[in-house]
């Protein structure tokens, strides 16, 4: 073992594999460990804490004890399905870290006892010798001992598009941060896309810097969405007080009668009215409902309660990188003898003469089969431009001898062999400061270089000078200055803007979302593509370093007034959006690489690239773009607000609809009269009940200008006495109605039977007005008529289909304690429907004026 492609070997002897065998056992292996996964007791003991699941199966359990196993099963279903989202939510950290080792765990090439050998990944220990060639990921943190233009793609870890230049260190140990040139530091997981180089490894496992990244996913705790505390709270305090009063109906009803199975009849009748068991429901459905929707947009939902929660996002914190970019560079402009050419997309026009050399020597400057992405770039666009010409040497061409990049001069210099050439040609490429120098410019000259270099580096791009020249067949220098180069021009690149962003952005601005840009990148690039984004005052820019100077006291009062973060590092953007929702910001975060992650799992709603972005933050995110559009989350926020509003339309509707219920279960029990209502009369009103708050109000349309609205404030909770207020007013009135429609059929000389009858027909004719009356916040009942719902007709279809049957079938009549009415009967109940509905609209429409939140 002597040379291995230009390095000499012997140098570098490595570890005793005694030794490395040794360090695994002690140091563990160069993986990320998996956290001890709970017990399947733990997780159900921590489900059967939750309101939600003691609710749901107390319903089910009274269901069961009343015979009613349908309605038991379907309820009892509920509780597996808030098993089966925890058990989900346990495993999902399980699966980031699962992600992350993957990831980090590459085969790796290392010297031990003085050989070559292939080992996995995770094998590694410190102080093994890596070989790393182009292609090759970095298995473990490590320092650069020897390289030939060894240059890697960090952007996994700092967010920076552009490859870094590697070079050897002095021999020290110390690792320092990822991103910038000419340092010798390389990080596990980063992709080296040019060059070789002989590293020895300094830290491995939690101790690397993706690490980190996988320690800080371990212990950020997913948060729950503020609807759902909301809920499980208000349903705790539903539950017990309705639970109270139904005993307390009971007793009475026990004293008034002395009946011991009518008073526990009463009772569970009563509790079953009270009892909000659609509130969990229409939760569970709506955001079911709605992360499938929302798939339609190409956005797939990992969290499904974040859905109500995009409605009330207030900033969205954004990488550049891959989000806002296409992660791809690509030629921009040129200049070349004084003059601009601005690239376009495509081949719309000829390139001038003048850029000609400068695109040929660009190209020649690289490799024949580029792997580097703006070698790439400067590829295609020579085959845009320069097909079929004799600028463009495809294959051609023998590599004489190759300058690699060094700290002296940062540029990377080839010389050619070209058929039909007597003398050899030369091109090389690099800073435009080093090009200047390597082509012995006079001072003026290269003042005039250098002012077009940071012209162009001042709209954000990345520059590189280009030089030219030819030599004789002699012997070569060592050194590239000896050679004679002239200069030829500069070629700037750019990672450019996804087509659908800026009107994405606008959209969100329109809809009170602020935009904040956060990424590993440059200042003047991220300013650059802040500028052409439309961001609102782009020149707003907090580095990195002054970030680190910050406390968290002065960044939570600087950040209102910042719109990019550059140069950051992923523990920087995890307290970014920390210190956002420390100030009482809703945030959600999009990002694609592993550095995303934990700020993804930190933030109220994380956003993950499904087509570029890693497994890491996938997992770690609540929804996944499939298509990597950013436009689709504008779709996915107009999603959300409509299903919140759809919810507190339900909400409402519940509500309201178990006020006359209740009522009429209670008079009983105050009067010592007869029960009114039954079990299986409050069952038929739940087969009412139940589907408008799982189907009907769920497909609700939008709200008319639902983007055009700001963010809703979160400080005001679903259940706001408004909401609540208005509720209990319209079903005040139906209780009223129907209280007044029992009255009347005794008056006429009705018995209990015919009574209940006319009242029940009331009762179902209402619920029907109160599915109208709370359809729309800012439409009355008449306008809401014409907005689409086909599922609501077929309610109100099934409902009057089903009342006709219980009332004229003999044996379903008995059942349920009816007796048909006659003509006049049937005049007072329609009386009663238009008089429910006229106070039901004349209540909205005083809501509306006096309370406009509603």
């Amino acid at each position: 073992m002597v040379k291995y492609n230009g390095f000499n070997l012997e140098d570098f002897h490595g570890l005793l594999s005694s030794v490395a065998l040794q360090r695994l056992e002690t140091e563990g292996y160069n993986d990320l460990p998996a956290t001890k996964p709970k017990t399947s007791f733990t997780i159900a003991r921590e489900v059967a804490s939750e309101p939600m699941f003691l609710l749901l199966t107390a319903c089910g359990a009274l269901y069961l004890i009343l015979g009613d196993i349908h309605e038991a099963l379907i309820l009892l279903g509920f509780v597996f399905v808030i098993i089966g989202i925890t058990f989900y939510q346990e495993k999902k950290t399980e699966r980031s870290l699962e992600a992350l080792r993957d990831l980090s765990s590459p085969r790796a090439l290392v010297i031990r006892d003085g050989c070559q050998q292939r080992i996995p990944g995770r094998e590694v220990v410190r102080d093994d010798v890596v070989i790393l060639m182009e292609g090759d990921r970095v298995p473990a943190d490590a320092v650069l001992l020897s390289s030939i233009n060894l240059v890697v793609d960090e952007s996994l870890l700092t967010g920076e598009s552009s490859p870094v230049r590697k070079t050897p260190g002095g021999g020290g140990r110390e690792m320092g941060r990822p991103g910038g040139d000419d340092l010798p530091y390389l990080f596990s997981g980063t992709l080296v896309v040019r060059g070789q180089g002989v590293a020895t490894v300094v830290r491995t496992g939690f101790q690397t810097e993706i690490g980190k990244i996988g320690h800080s996913l371990r212990i950020i705790e997913t948060e729950q969405t503020l609807l759902w505390k909301e809920t499980r709270r208000v349903v705790k305090i539903l539950a017990l007080a309705g639970l109270g009063v139904s005993g307390l109906v009971a007793f009475l009803y026990v004293l008034n009668t002395s009946r011991w199975i009518d008073s526990l009849l009463a009772g569970l009748t009563l509790a079953m009215s009270i009892l909000p068991e659609e509130m969990p429901v229409i939760l569970t459905i709506f955001l079911a409902l709605g992360a499938w929707r929302i798939s339609k947009n190409s956005v797939l939902t990992r969290h499904v309660p974040v859905v109500e929660t995009l409605g009330a996002a207030t900033i969205l914190c954004v990488d550049k990188t891959g989000t806002l970019t296409q992660n791809s560079m690509t030629v921009s402009r040129l200049y070349a003898k004084c003059n601009y050419y601005k690239v376009s997309d495509g081949k719309d026009g000829d390139l001038s003469e003048e850029f000609h050399d400068l695109v040929e020597y660009c190209i020649l400057a690289g490799k024949k089969n580029p792997f580097d992405p703006m070698e790439k770039a400067i590829t295609d666009l020579g085959n845009n431009y320069l097909a079929g010409s004799e600028h463009l040497h495809s294959h051609d061409r023998t590599l004489i001898r190759e300058y690699p990049v060094n700290r002296q001069f940062p540029a990377l210099t080839h010389v050619w062999r070209l058929p039909g050439r007597e003398e050899l040609v030369v091109a090389s490429k690099g800073a435009p400061e080093t090009i200047a120098n390597l082509c012995h410019l006079n001072e003026d000259q290269s003042a005039e270089m250098i002012a077009a270099a940071n012209a162009m580096a001042r709209d954000g791009l990345r520059v590189l000078g280009v030089a030219k020249g030819v030599v004789g067949e002699s012997p070569l220098p060592d050194d590239q200055h000896d050679l004679e180069l002239e200069f030829v021009g500069l070629t700037g690149f750019t990672d450019p803007i996804r087509p659908a962003v800026p009107a994405a952005v606008a959209e969100c601005r329109r809809a009170g979302i602020r935009i904040m840009m956060i990424t590993g990148d440059y200042p003047e690039t991220a300013k650059s593509v802040a500028s052409a984004i439309g961001l609102v005052e782009p020149g707003r820019c907090v580095t990195g370093a002054e970030l680190e100077a910050m406390d968290d006291e002065t960044l939570a009062q600087r950040i209102s007034q910042v719109t990019v973060f550059a140069r950051v590092i992923p523990e920087q953007k995890l307290r970014i959006v920390n210190a956002l929702k420390k100030n009482g910001e809703i945030v959600a975060m999009t990002g694609d690489g592993v550095n995303d992650a934990p700020a993804l799992k930190s933030a109220h709603i994380g956003i993950a690239m499904g087509g570029r972005g890693t497994d890491v933050a996938r997992e770690a995110a609540a929804l996944v773009l499939t298509n990597d559009d950013f436009s689709s989350i504008v779709a996915a926020v107009r999603s959300g607000r409509r299903i919140y509003d759809n919810i507190r339309k339900a909400m409402a509707f519940t509500i309201a609809v178990h006020v006359p219920i209740a009522g009429m279960a209670m008079i009983p029990a105050f009067f010592g009269m007869p029960l009114i209502f039954m079990t299986v009369h409050i069952v038929f009103l739940e087969m009412i009940i139940d589907p408008a708050c799982s189907i009907v109000f769920e497909r609700e349309p939008e709200e008319f200008g639902i983007m055009e609205r700001p963010p809703r404030n979160t400080e005001e909770p679903l259940f706001h006495w408004r909401l609540i207020l208005t509720s209990a007013l319209l079903g005040g009135a139906v209780f009223a109605v129907v209280l007044v429609v029992f009255g009347l059929a005794f008056l006429r000389g009705a018995g209990v039977e015919e009574a209940r009858t006319f009242s029940f027909i009331t009762l179902i004719i209402s619920t029907v007005g109160l599915i109208f009356a709370n359809r729309s916040f800012g439409q009355n009942i008449v306008q809401a008529v014409n907005n689409p719902n086909q599922a609501l007709w077929w309610l109100c279809g099934g409902a009057t289909a089903f009342l006709a049957l219980v009332i004229y079938v003999p044996w379903l009549c008995r059942i349920f304690g009816f007796q048909p009415p006659d003509a006049g009967g049937w005049l007072i109940c329609f009386i009663a429907g238009v008089a429910v509905i006229a106070c039901l609209e004349l209540i909205r429409t005083v809501a509306r004026r006096k309370l406009p939140a509603v």
